[in-house]
């Protein structure tokens, strides 16, 4: 049965934790859900369990005043799922857990919950436990569940080598766009420039399409890994692990004229936003074939160390940093 608003303007000291817990399964409600752990179905034969877990501290990985509850929960699926993608692998299953202060709103936690079933019913996937504790600060974190099929091994860091193509599949540099401008104008985008939204769309709720990992390693890709803590240090991590010299083609990951009206209007190089942004959640691999559906070649893989644009030093190194 549908809550009433009233139910949800009520604060989570006010409802308490298992009517809480109740919204949550509501919103995103999987048969799986509801015990002390969730037992999961048979595995497919011949297939391997992969799991990945990522944290969003409000503050540090988005704010209240810029994104949405609903676009909360779906960043914060985006970021595990992508990271099972980047092994080749099929998100199947995630869970959820919540540390929120007394003075959180029932609705926003729902609204959270919500985005996360929105995003996991695009991979067929189910939010199937979690969960929900008392803290200073929100912290929305997840851990995502994959399989891994076939024989085929997955697309590990150090898989790369000499002579392969770097492809890549989804934006690079919007997400970073995207935080400039919310930083300079919030959500209050000037009318006079709403073909940016994308842009800030692209941070609060990145979006790839499903199931490009999976394709990739069934095409021949041997190493992958998402863009999240920016372009450079990530596809700097791959060459650093197989050992290897990537040059990236800068014609190939050039700004694009939404990066370049947002730079223009922001007065900044939008190529900092490319080499260095991050959050985009871009998958980033290497190949001996052509690019896999959904993918584009943006480098090449040679002999020696380090990572290059156009064979020079990138103008951007730094990235997102933990600490």
């Amino acid at each position: 049965m549908e809550r009433s608003p009233v139910h949800l303007t009520r604060t989570l000291a006010e409802a308490g934790e298992h009517e809480v817990i109740g919204e949550i399964i509501a919103a995103a409600p999987s048969a799986l859900n509801g015990d002390d752990a969730a037992v999961m179905y048979p595995a497919p034969p011949n297939s391997r369990t992969v799991a990945a877990t990522d944290m969003m501290i409000e503050g540090r990985h988005f704010r209240r005043e810029w994104s949405t509850a609903n676009e909360v929960g779906q960043k914060a699926i985006l970021r595990n799922f992508a990271d099972i993608e980047a092994m080749g692998a099929r998100p199947t299953a995630a869970l959820l857990a919540i540390a929120a202060p007394d003075d959180t709103l029932v609705s926003f936690v729902r609204g959270i919950a919500q985005g996360i079933a929105e995003r996991c019913a695009s991979y067929n996937a189910e939010l199937v436990g979690g969960d929900l504790t008392r803290a200073d600060e929100l912290i929305v974190n997840v851990m995502a569940i994959g399989s891994l099929g076939g024989s085929r091994p997955p697309l590990v860091l150090d898989g790369a080598r000499v002579g392969q193509k770097v492809v890549a599949h989804g934006k690079i540099g919007y997400s970073a766009a995207g935080l400039a401008l919310l930083q300079r104008f919030g959500r209050a985008l000037p009318s006079e420039h709403e073909d940016l939204w994308p842009l800030v769309d692209a941070h609060c709720a990145p979006w790839l399409k499903p199931g490009r990992g999976v394709i990739a390693r069934a095409a021949g890709a041997t190493a992958m890994t998402d863009n999240s803590d920016g372009l450079v240090p990530d596809v700097g991590t791959i060459a650093r692990r197989s050992g290897v010299h990537i040059d990236l083609d800068s014609a190939a990951i050039a700004p694009d004229p939404l990066l370049n009206a947002a730079a223009a209007l922001l007065e900044v190089d939008p190529w900092e936003w490319v080499l260095s942004g991050g959050e985009d959640h871009t998958l980033v691999g290497t190949t001996h074939k052509e690019a896999p559906a959904g993918f584009r070649v943006i480098g090449s893989v040679q002999r020696g160390g380090g990572i290059t644009v156009d064979e020079h030093q990138p103008a951007y190194w730094h990235g997102w940093v933990g600490f």
